[in-house]
């Protein structure tokens, strides 16, 4: 976390500091964001400030691996082109990325849905591919759902939905009983979740936000059929996805279940004004966890 306030006077001071062919640009600030805060820059590219990230890793990684990525990916994502090393201005990493447009999907919706069940699974199918030796893993994502069943639970006793526990438990249950990813680990966007897609025209038009790319079980971005999909469209999804099997999509529907359960728990912060907390995740997160429950 840092103490800087960060403003757009801090922005461009930096700019002119370490790129000053870009400090005349219009600088805009963007809402949302926790780890990082952007800023708009001109109409064409972003300014990454790391804030309540604790360490650098995140923003390191994407600088290493979104340029390699971003050309056989079929959506457009927001590329370093410009890195910013801490100073005394700003004690903090930041990076000048190519901006996405269009809206947050935690601020608009999907009308095409089928559109965009086709849209995520071309985009998947172009990102799941093996992953190099030197490729980031994680601790706390990537890996068989079974490996992740205490923070399921603490989360699901957090947020309480008493009127589906005992189903949202079922569908962890058989998550955690499915066969294990069987093929090499692949690249993983690792957060797919409503404000880290954006929209246009109803349909879902960039990704966004790989602080936590790694390498692992595609399950983790499947799960996106029932986290960001509206609801009939997920066996659309895995139809044109096309290679996921029985266990993998069991692993990915109990991997919804916790993301959708996640997007509730922050929603539920967000009402009680803790730190960190989205109020307008709530029901969204409660939508997905539906969409879950009612399978494909």
């Amino acid at each position: 976390m840092t103490d800087t306030d960060i403003t757009a006077d801090l922005v461009r001071g930096l700019l002119r500091d370490q790129h000053p062919d870009l400090a005349g640009l219009a600088i805009r600030e963007v809402t949302g964001g926790w780890g990082n805060q952007m800023w708009r820059l001109g109409n064409d590219l972003a300014v990454r400030m790391q804030r309540m990230d604790p360490t650098p890793e995140l923003q390191l990684k994407e600088r290493r691996w979104l340029p390699v990525l971003a050309p056989q990916l079929p959506l457009p994502v927001p590329v370093p082109v410009r890195f910013g090393a801490p100073s005394d201005r700003f004690p903090k990493h930041w990076t000048v990325v190519t901006w996405v447009p269009g809206a947050p999907l935690d601020e608009s919706s999907i009308s095409r849905g089928t559109h965009a069940a086709d849209t995520l699974a071309g985009f998947l199918r172009a990102l799941h591919v093996p992953a190099p030796a030197d490729a980031p893993t994680s601790l706390d994502r990537g890996a068989h759902p079974r490996n992740y069943t205490d923070g399921f639970e603490t989360i699901l006793r957090a947020v309480a939905p008493d009127d589906v526990a005992a189903e949202v438990r079922a569908v962890w249950a058989d998550a955690v009983a499915a066969r294990e990813w069987q093929g090499p680990p692949v690249w993983v966007h690792g957060d797919l979740h409503p404000a880290n897609v954006v929209t246009t025209d109803g349909t879902l038009s960039g990704i966004i936000d790989f602080g936590d790319l790694l390498a692992g079980d595609p399950a983790w971005d499947l799960a996106a059929a029932w986290v960001l999909l509206p609801a009939g469209t997920a066996a659309r999804f895995f139809d044109r996805y096309a290679d996921a099997d029985e266990s993998a999509i069991r692993r990915a529907r109990g991997l919804a279940a916790m993301k959708s359960l996640f997007l509730m728990l922050m929603g539920q912060n967000g009402d009680r004004g803790l730190p960190g907390g989205k109020p307008h995740w709530g029901p969204p997160g409660r939508a997905a966890l539906d969409r879950v429950l009612r399978g494909l």
